[in-house]
């Protein structure tokens, strides 16, 4: 039954993966550009202008920047840089240091202590917000290769290290002259997303745009034009290229398109995969409700021989507290809740039984003092869980003869693992011997157990796939009712179990309510001495000790003997103290256990905040001629 339990959750654990939306939180953007512009102009001496224009949300930064990386196979410098605020409409001041955070209206481009080429200003928003416009100017010296056969625009605008989110990039690209024809100018873009587009619009004019870019990825632009549109740049190489950039980009748009064709058909194939999944998944669980169905309609719940309203003897003399609790109230997967009733109780039940002695001293000033006093050690005639708390007091005062209430609370209270040891094996105790009885059948009660874990598991999974799969969610609610219907009906007790389940039922239902009967014979002193031991151990002593008193008005005055159970209860709270002690320590125990092509990595950028960096393939997006 384990195993099955195992199987179901697992199948579930996968409809979850399947179904839940891993969302990865991000820090709250402090930067967000509504629409990224360049404007690139190239030269025929092989350098290109470019002017950005950033329009930007800006919020709690005070440093906005730009860097290139150094690379002498892609241009040699960028000079001529200047910034300037087009919302303000003023040039920001040019300075020659470079600053983390850079004075407001401020700028510097210059080689940074990275190694990078650095374009930084101040933007002085460090605890407010605002929507700017800025214009960020630059030479790139030596950008265009020139081979034999074409000249080579190969550059990244944006790189893989910007760090912020665009609404909208679009870019305009400028030749030195007009080719013959269009056809005479190929051009090609890579990014990530494969959501951009780029176009020889004219004779001398490449534009390209990218919606929804994320930080993360990059945009770049290559181009092969006519070579003679450049003079004299320093950047010439004596070999044809044309050959070389077709067979790149041709592997790289294959790539691309395959991955835009999985992109159009991913969300058919992942909607047909998931309704198999749920079809097969429902199947399965429907085989099982029906396998459930069968094993209800086979189970034969016991039920008592004759039905009793009060019974007015005890059961059985020779049943444990922890017997009678564990028979009346079935608390499984809840004695350690109960067990310190059930631990007062056999203190009680030793007493009578003269293995422990109790007496109350008083006080004139606070609480009476209590005392156990050992008497006589343990043996055969006792069974294992009484001997293993008369043991465990023994333990606890063996160098006294006696020992204060207080002194074993708090032993109790400061040793929450022997405790929690004591409450496991006491338990284990009490099953094996109603087990030797023929009171309990632990292998029904193993079943009791699966049943009760196997409804939990499909009802927490029911809720879990209600809004998500539906029709699994309403196969997992019926199963999780035949599991926990098979479950009432799983014969715990036996039949000899069941029968005493109901006279202690009765006994019970006698103490609680025997001061409303017309009973012609009072049981005695003794009788009741026994008695309010097992209403110790199921937690009605209180309530019995009042019914008590409505017939024997005097009871705890006149008529009792200081060393009987009864006057010892009457003068004491016993009957909560090591409740309280047992499950403060328990309490103390649990809570202390328990793919494509690319150019260089130039471009990145971003403001001065907190981010973290994101990494991504290069992917190729469109292709033209």
């Amino acid at each position: 039954m384990r195993k099955k339990l195992l199987f179901i959750s697992f199948m579930v654990i996968i409809i979850c993966m399947i179904f839940t939306n891993i969302v990865k939180a991000d820090d709250n953007s402090s930067l967000y550009l509504d629409k990224l512009d360049f404007k690139v102009y190239i030269h025929q001496d092989g350098s290109m202008d470019v002017v950005e224009t950033w329009n930007i949300d800006i919020r709690n930064t005070n440093t906005l920047y730009k860097t290139f990386e150094k690379d002498n196979n892609k241009y040699t410098s960028i000079e001529n840089v200047k910034v300037k605020d087009v919302t303000a409409n003023k040039e920001l001041t040019q300075i020659n240091e470079e600053m983390y955070h850079v004075t407001k209206d401020c700028y510097y481009g210059l080689e940074n202590s990275k190694g990078e080429f650095e374009i930084a200003w101040g933007v002085g928003l460090d605890d407010d917000y605002d929507t700017r416009k800025y214009e960020i100017s630059y030479t790139v010296k030596d950008a265009i290769a020139k081979y034999n056969d074409y000249a080579e625009l190969y550059w990244q605008f944006v790189g893989a290290d910007f760090q912020i989110d665009a609404d909208k990039i679009t870019g305009s690209i400028t030749l030195p002259n007009e080719a013959e024809s269009i056809e005479n100018i190929l051009v090609w873009g890579h990014t990530e997303g494969l959501n951009g587009e780029i176009h020889v619009t004219d004779k001398d004019t490449i534009k390209f745009q990218v919606d929804n870019f994320n930080a993360g990825r990059y945009v770049e632009v290559r181009s092969l034009f006519p070579n003679n549109m450049i003079k004299n740049t320093s950047r010439i190489y004596n070999q044809d290229r044309y050959n070389t950039v077709i067979e790149e980009e041709t592997k790289w748009a294959k790539q691309a398109n395959l991955k835009r064709k999985w992109e159009e058909i991913q969300d058919e194939v992942i909607s047909a995969f998931i309704i198999s999944i749920i079809v097969a998944l429902c199947i399965i669980f429907i085989e099982k409700a029906v396998k459930y169905g069968k094993i209800l309609s086979s189970c034969n719940k016991y039920k008592p021989e004759q039905k009793l309203d009060y019974y007015r003897e005890l059961p059985d003399k020779n049943v444990t507290p922890g017997e009678a609790v564990y028979i009346l109230d079935e608390p499984y997967g809840r004695f350690n809740r109960i067990f310190g009733k059930i631990f007062s109780a056999t203190i009680l039940n030793l007493k009578l039984k003269k293995y422990l002695e109790l007496r109350v001293e008083k006080q004139e000033k606070g609480k009476d003092k209590i005392y156990i006093k050992r008497i006589k050690t343990s043996d055969d005639s006792l069974k294992s869980d009484e001997k293993q708390i008369l043991d465990f007091i023994y333990k606890i005062n063996k160098k006294k003869e006696e020992i204060e209430m207080k002194d074993l609370e708090k032993y109790i209270s400061n040793h929450s693992s022997s405790i929690e040891t004591l409450i496991k094996t006491n338990e284990k105790n009490i099953l094996k011997q109603l087990e030797k009885e023929k009171i309990i059948d632990l292998k029904e009660k193993e079943k009791f157990e699966d049943y009760r874990g196997i409804s939990g598991v499909y009802f927490v999974f029911d809720i879990i796939t209600l809004t998500l799969a539906f029709p699994l969610s309403i196969v997992f609610v019926i199963n999780g009712i035949l599991c926990s219907k098979i479950k009432k009906k799983t014969n715990v007790l036996t039949q000899k179990g069941i029968d005493s389940k109901e006279k202690w039922k009765g006994l019970k239902k006698y103490m609680e309510d025997f001061s409303l009967l017309d009973e012609k014979e009072v049981p005695s002193i003794e009788v009741w001495e026994q008695y309010l031991v097992y209403a110790t151990a199921l937690g009605i002593a209180d309530k019995v000790l009042k019914q008590l008193k409505t017939v024997y008005p005097n009871i705890d005055t006149d008529t009792l003997n200081t060393s009987t159970c009864m006057y010892f209860m009457y003068h004491s709270n016993f009957s909560t103290s090591f409740s309280s002690a047992i499950s403060s320590s328990i309490s103390s125990s649990y809570s202390s256990s328990t793919g494509g092509g690319g150019g260089f990595s130039g471009g990145g950028g971003g403001g001065r905040w907190p981010a973290a960096a994101v990494v991504a393939d290069k992917l190729q997006f469109l292709v033209y001629k």
